[in-house]
């Protein structure tokens, strides 16, 4: 799996630098605040003094905004220095009182990153931005309607917009490397802090078609890069 990942991270940046790649994902039967939970991470390091973050909520219909995700913990080893998060993109989400929703465009995620010693937190609760722009999963994969949502999601003025799909997250550190692992990843749902949940390390059965989405924004990230 570890040579699979770098075959597609040196095709995906044109051998441009080594980069590690690994996918983290709550546990099964993760639950939060009594409402199941599922998210995955997708963290790359990468010669160039970067690292690349896509988070994705996997779960489908929520209930509450307590299923929605609104931090990742992480570490990185070796020496890191102050870091920085160069930029992050997400697509807007508005989801009305009947469950029907309008994506809007993609956006700034409006996320800060704050690190002490090695450990890396990228969270929107007390941002300016925040409640809103929380990651929340897909709809009813039948009706594409929140049919579950309750007035935490459905409607809900501070909650909204949210951040629907992928989302990305350019990190710059003297510090980071290809050879750069990452470990200690814990996700934070919902609008108060600390509802923790430990990921899995990492997840083996990852797919190619994870790998696929983190790449996208990737490319995305280290285009803007290179125009800064």
């Amino acid at each position: 799996m570890k040579v699979l990942r770098y075959i597609i991270m040196c095709a995906a940046v044109s051998c441009a630098s080594v980069a590690y790649a690994d996918i983290f994902s709550t546990p099964a039967g993760a639950t939060a605040g009594g409402q199941p939970v599922n998210a995955t991470a997708i963290i790359s390091t990468s010669d160039s003094g970067a690292a690349f973050v896509t988070i994705i909520n996997n779960q489908a219909n929520p209930t509450s905004i307590i299923q929605a995700v609104s931090d990742l913990f992480f570490d990185l080893s070796g020496p890191v220095g102050s870091g920085a998060l160069n930029t992050s993109q997400g697509v807007e989400r508005n989801i009305a009182a009947n469950g029907t929703f309008t994506d809007g465009n993609t956006v700034d995620t409006g996320w800060a990153l704050s690190h002490v010693g090695s450990t890396f937190h990228l969270n929107v609760l007390g941002t300016p931005i925040g409640p809103a722009h929380l990651i929340i999963g897909g709809p009813d994969i039948n009706s594409n309607v929140y049919s579950n949502a309750n007035g935490s999601i459905a409607g809900n003025g501070p909650h909204n917009p949210f951040l629907a799909g992928p989302a990305f997250f350019m990190i710059e550190d003297f510090g980071i490397f290809g050879a750069t692992q990452v470990s200690n990843v814990v996700f934070s749902f919902g609008t108060e802090a600390g509802t923790n949940v430990p990921a899995n390390i990492p997840d083996s059965g990852a797919t190619v078609a994870l790998l696929g989405l983190a790449l996208m924004g990737l490319a995305v990230a280290r285009a803007k890069f290179r125009k800064a």
